[in-house]
């Protein structure tokens, strides 16, 4: 379903709770704080899909972004709108939020466009169905070879996607040694 400009979202304040709802273009006009999700989708040989967002999207044409993500519309939960972007965007049907294991959320700034976000990961292996109106291509890529990528050519990559894979990366580097971020440095 292609974005509207008169969809409407809850605007939050700084920590998140709902203060009011505004149509999608002037939520983005005026730079308002909403919510959005991300699902990062990874398959059993540790590859993460990546979606190419279509050239006909408002915000950020073109550009490589997490495997789905979008908008949580007014009144509606984090994990109600993680699991309709899978179903929208990958044509991935799950039963529920308990399918998905939720990462992280992350505040509200200049990097997620004004979006308090919250990030999940799904295993899944079984086919998808990308809807060509929100995604113009996708791939599967191992994180070392996608690091590398990102290092190559950074403006390929959405900044709200380049912040939360370096999340990811390093909570990945902190289980793996069992250090903190500030030993990692």
């Amino acid at each position: 379903m292609p974005s509207s400009p008169n969809e409407i979202f809850d605007i939050v304040d700084e920590t998140d709770q709902v203060i009011g709802q505004a149509p999608r273009g002037r939520v983005h006009a005026e730079g308002l704080m909403h919510r959005a999700v991300h699902i990062l989708v990874w398959n059993s040989r540790n590859e993460v899909f990546l979606q190419k967002r279509s050239m006909s999207k408002d915000q950020m044409p073109g550009v490589w972004t997490t495997s789905a993500s979008g908008h949580v519309d007014s009144g509606e939960d984090y994990d109600t709108a993680a699991v309709r972007e899978l179903g929208e965007e990958l044509g991935i049907q799950i039963q529920g939020p308990e399918a998905m294991q939720l990462l992280f959320k992350h505040p509200a700034c200049k990097h997620t466009g004004a979006e308090f976000i919250q990030v999940y990961h799904l295993v899944w292996d079984a086919d998808m169905t990308l809807d060509p109106e929100e995604i113009d291509a996708g791939a599967w890529y191992q994180p070392d070879a996608l690091d590398a990528l990102i290092r190559e050519d950074r403006r390929n990559y959405a900044p709200s996607f380049r912040l939360i894979w370096g999340i990811v990366r390093q909570q990945d580097a902190q289980a793996f040694f069992g250090e903190s971020s500030d030993s990692l440095q």
